[in-house]
């Protein structure tokens, strides 16, 4: 939380970019901050000092970087069919944060039809029909009918797991199990299949000092019913950490201008904070639970 406060500036939206190719993509960040933002105040395991600092970072990037909401109505006004908007409000509307305008232009976009017929990953068809849930509109596909189009659903073998698939493992977990706050919401065949293979994949992800994928592949493993808190992948995973609190995607910490450093270490910096208060919380509550 430090580094992310400290870099706040990195979120910073391109207002004239061209729409075609990057104006919306300067929300998925702000998003992701928004999203794990709620995840810290839920769990309530945070530090004093880190949640101040994430309620200053929410409160900054609603405020100025969005602009009170008006930066994610003119995403939608640019692309009406686009769910990212929608995507990123959610969470801030989630901590308390409005604009009535955006709830009235999702409301209007989501009864078209061209908004269900959208066509995504099967994984992403899952995380909108439960943020649609969440935001109290019908889902364009019920939660039942798009995971099973996922691939961890099939629990295919589990050597075929590279890099994207690994993606879409740790966010399908995420979705089914509203990001940790519901283990039970995981299939029991899904939570068995990944409490066996789960750990090779940390051994991997470790090996390969893929710190961007072992973070997210921690979460998942604290968003099992039962989950390891394995230990070598945490001291490996801990060690990566910068002494200013960033974390590196791959390998070592990136060189260059502020900009290439921050795009390319936001993200698994972000995933830091999230795998650290899950398994946090997931310890608490295992020490909480074991008798005296």
């Amino acid at each position: 939380m430090e580094w992310l406060w400290a870099h706040r500036d990195g979120f910073r939206l391109e207002t004239e970019a061209d729409p075609e190719i990057g104006f919306q993509q300067r929300f998925k960040p702000i998003g992701e901050v928004a999203a794990i933002a709620r995840i810290l105040f839920r769990e309530g395991v945070a530090g004093s000092r880190q949640a101040e600092l994430a309620r200053r970072l929410i409160d900054h990037l609603w405020r100025e970087t969005l602009d009170g909401g008006r930066m994610l109505e003119l995403g939608q006004q640019r692309e009406p069919l686009s769910p990212v908007p929608f995507e990123v409000y959610l969470p801030f509307m989630e901590m308390g944060y409005q604009d009535p305008a955006i709830e009235r232009a999702v409301h209007l976009n989501h009864r078209l039809t061209s908004w269900a017929a959208l066509e995504v990953l099967p994984v992403r068809r899952l995380g909108l029909s439960r943020s649609e849930r969440k935001f109290g509109l019908t889902p364009s596909a019920p939660p039942d009918e798009a995971f099973p189009r996922t691939w961890l659903a099939r629990r295919p073998e589990p050597w075929t797991v590279e890099g994207n698939i690994g993606y879409d493992i740790t966010h399908t977990v995420f979705h089914l199990t509203d990001w940790g706050e519901n283990p039970a919401g995981l299939p029991t065949g899904t939570a068995d299949y990944l409490a066996t293979w789960l750990p090779v994949w940390l051994d991997d992800w470790l090996d390969l000092r893929r710190w961007d994928l072992l973070g997210e592949l921690l979460v998942v493993d604290a968003c099992l019913p039962s989950p390891t808190l394995d230990e070598a992948a945490w001291n490996g995973f801990a060690a990566a950490q910068q002494p200013d609190g960033a974390m590196p995607a791959v390998r070592e910490m990136p060189e260059g201008t502020f900009d290439d450093v921050f795009d390319t270490v936001y993200h698994s910096t972000v995933v830091a904070a999230f795998a650290s208060v899950l398994a946090t919380s997931r310890a608490f509550h295992h020490l909480a639970e074991t008798p005296v």
